[in-house]
């Protein structure tokens, strides 16, 4: 690739269409045994999987977790993304909700991208240094405003979730 070039590329997230995801961005080999940590520590029921792409030295996909269908979920998507130092958590038995400020408030994160469960575009750019994420396509486009229907199914949800009484 030509030093000065520049490539972007869409990337989809795969995974279950039900799954959840948090993506985002650290600066540090020790992030996967620092976000297993508060994980565990916050919602030790969770299922997850976490993927971190190394930038530097080997540049390997580094992971852990406690689900070795999740851990190989999320190499699968660290490796598609192949963008320094982003790591991906995928995870069942909670929601990204339950555990976002824990996984904020670790050390080495510098940014969270998307926590979702929606399909999901990474738009990456790479040079002839790399890859990295410029952004996130979180789901569909907005359609309108709700309506008092709309509130009234959105507040039952919240309540099938366990979120509101």
């Amino acid at each position: 690739m030509n030093p000065d070039a520049l490539a972007l590329k869409i990337v989809r997230i795969e995974k279950p269409d039900d799954m959840n995801f948090i993506l985002g961005h650290s600066h540090f080999i020790k992030t996967v045994e620092d976000i297993y940590e508060a994980i565990v520590q916050t919602n030790p029921a969770m299922k997850f999987g976490v993927a971190f792409c190394e930038a530097s030295g080997p540049a390997l996909v580094r992971s852990t977790g406690n689900d070795q269908r999740l851990i190989a979920l999320a190499q699968q998507n660290a490796m598609t993304l192949a963008a320094g130092h982003t790591f991906i958590i995928m995870m069942e038995s909670g929601f990204p909700v339950n555990i976002l400020n824990a996984i904020k408030n670790v050390t080495e994160v510098c940014r969270v991208y998307c926590a979702t469960a929606n399909p999901t575009e990474v738009i990456l750019a790479e040079t002839a240094q790399g890859r990295g994420i410029l952004g996130v396509i979180d789901g569909v486009t907005t359609k309108g405003i709700e309506t008092e229907e709309d509130v009234v199914k959105r507040k039952e949800l919240l309540r099938r979730f366990g979120y509101k009484l």
